[in-house]
């Protein structure tokens, strides 16, 4: 666990609040969700647009599946930045974000997250800004210290330090930014279009390093249990433990934590797991260094991975939830008891785009129909 301290540095001359009404909260329309949810556990979707086909055929997928959530009663969209990645194509996210607002219109959409390494803060604020006037109140901004992409990529689009204190800065100002006044909290600079948007931030993290900046700057934290696996029930503890009210950047009263989770839900436990192939393949791929776009189901990923790379993705991708959709309840329910989830975000790669649409309804129409019964 980190000791060192994040808080953001509130300027001499300014004050800690913007004035005025309190910002929303960043969990949004959350109790309401929480009551139409299996246990008070909302669903959502993290989706990186993957890649079959090519790129257009991807986005269009992507589009598709949003407004599918939507009628399957998801409570927000998230999509996350890779970059140089041949499977992935959500590498222009805030762009992404614009056109699935667009192609909804009541579910929340937005970042899981932006890797703020690559971005210059105040123009996260202004692209996020002007989607939020457009679509005001469905916009959700997460943000993340990886680089999401490899060291030579990372040279390439690299403006910004991931250091603790200067991403808890980053934040602080993007707050302001974000606020009725639309200035930075250290700098005078002002940014029109963001002002009066008020999008909420959320942090990201898969380490006790991430969720302890979390929990420090008293922000809702999204563990990246999804691939990486390996501590994250550690992490989660850390930001609780962690939390605060204290800082300037917090916006709840309580801890908040979203789990990733792998789902694919099919009518049969043998169809999931053979469309959950292609998600280990992917990971197979990116584990031997060769990356493909989404490859098409098998039998049995042992068709073409060996013993131990079979147990390598089984334990990389252990946070899952496959099968029947009553299994992929009975996962879901158990990992939202063992981590004391506040919400769930699933994500799901398939093949075929219509199999991951499935997937999503059946999940949905399962999990909700619980929560009304």
């Amino acid at each position: 666990m980190t000791s060192e301290t994040t808080n953001p540095q509130t300027p001499a001359n300014s004050p800690d609040s913007d004035g005025g009404s309190a910002a929303p909260s960043p969990l949004g329309d959350y109790a309401q969700a929480a009551k139409r949810a299996r246990n008070g556990v909302p669903l959502s979707v993290l989706d990186l647009v993957g890649v079959s086909e090519d790129g257009r055929h991807a986005l269009s997928a992507s589009m598709e599946a949003a407004a599918a959530a939507e009628r399957a009663g998801y409570f927000r969209y998230w999509f996350a930045e890779h970059h140089n990645t041949e499977g992935v194509a959500s590498s222009a996210t805030s762009i992404i974000i614009a056109m699935a607002a667009r192609a909804t219109s009541s579910i929340r959409v937005g970042s899981g997250g932006i890797m703020l390494p690559n971005h210059a803060p105040l123009q996260v604020a202004e692209d996020f800004g002007t989607v939020a006037q457009i679509e005001p109140g469905r916009i959700d901004l997460g943000l993340g210290r990886a680089p999401g992409t490899d060291q030579m990529t990372s040279q390439l689009i690299n403006h910004f330090s991931p250091e603790p204190k200067l991403f808890a800065q980053a934040i602080y100002d993007m707050q302001g930014w974000f606020s009725d006044r639309g200035t930075g909290h250290s700098t005078p600079v002002r940014s029109v279009a963001s002002a009066g948007t008020d999008v909420p931030i959320w942090v990201l993290g898969s380490t006790v390093n991430g969720a302890s900046i979390a929990g420090q700057l008293g922000l809702p934290f999204s563990v990246a249990s999804h691939f990486q696996p390996e501590g994250f029930e550690e992490a989660i503890k850390t930001y609780r433990e962690t939390f605060s009210t204290e800082s300037p950047t917090a916006r709840i009263d309580s801890p908040h934590v979203m789990v990733a989770v792998n789902v694919l839900a099919a009518e049969t436990s043998e169809e999931a797991w053979r469309q959950f192939t292609t998600t280990q393949r992917m990971f197979l791929g990116i584990r031997r260094g060769r990356q493909t776009k989404l490859a098409k189901p098998l039998p049995d990923i042992s068709d073409v991975a060996t013993p131990m790379e079979v147990a390598m993705l089984d334990s990389v991708l252990r946070v899952r939830a496959v099968g029947t959709p009553d299994e992929v309840v009975a996962s879901l329910d158990e990992i939202a008891e063992r981590t004391g989830a506040d919400e769930i975000i699933t994500t799901t790669y398939a093949y075929d785009p219509a199999v991951r649409i499935r997937s999503m309804e059946l999940l949905a129409e399962r999990w909700n129909s619980s929560a009304a019964s």
